[in-house]
């Protein structure tokens, strides 16, 4: 129990002045000659209101042990707020970019935004956050989906 509150506290760290990332999971590996954590065993990232599970979760950090990129692997599924509207997805692998706040997901890649009812699905999808940019693409001759809902009034 000691070392989960150790493994917590280091992982509560501070992003920026408004933004924590609280990471837990079961198991935790670190190499800090390479910059590199590894959890695994129901992993859970916090950070605001957005939210990452994977059984697995390779941090990466810079030379002062913030960390740069997330890679979360085993089933990743996840929940942010972008713009004021919650998304939830998943995929094979997904990637976050913490200087430039992206998202990549890779393999099955599926994002839902429930009020609206909007999907996007696709083999890979990259989600740029402070430039508002989207983008799909397929592979193998099959095509990538956006579905949304047509209000009437």
């Amino acid at each position: 129990m000691f070392a989960r509150k150790i493994i917590l506290l280091f992982f509560c760290i501070s992003i920026s002045l408004a933004t924590k990332i609280e990471v837990k999971a079961l198991n935790f590996y670190s190499d800090e000659n390479k910059g590199e954590s590894i959890l695994s065993g129901d992993v859970e990232v916090k950070r605001g209101e957005d939210i990452l599970n994977a059984g697995k979760l390779i941090i990466y950090t810079d030379k002062n042990r913030k960390p740069i990129r997330y890679e979360a692997t085993q089933n990743p599924k996840f929940k942010i707020n972008l713009k004021g509207k919650i998304y939830k997805g998943e995929g094979d692998k997904l990637i976050y970019n913490v200087i430039d706040d992206t998202y990549e997901i890779d393999g099955n890649a599926y994002i839902n935004e429930p009020i609206n009812h909007q999907k996007l699905c696709g083999n890979k999808i990259f989600i740029d956050r402070k430039k508002n940019i989207y983008k799909i693409q397929s592979k193998d001759n099959k095509p990538a989906r956006f579905v949304f809902d047509l209000k009437q009034k």
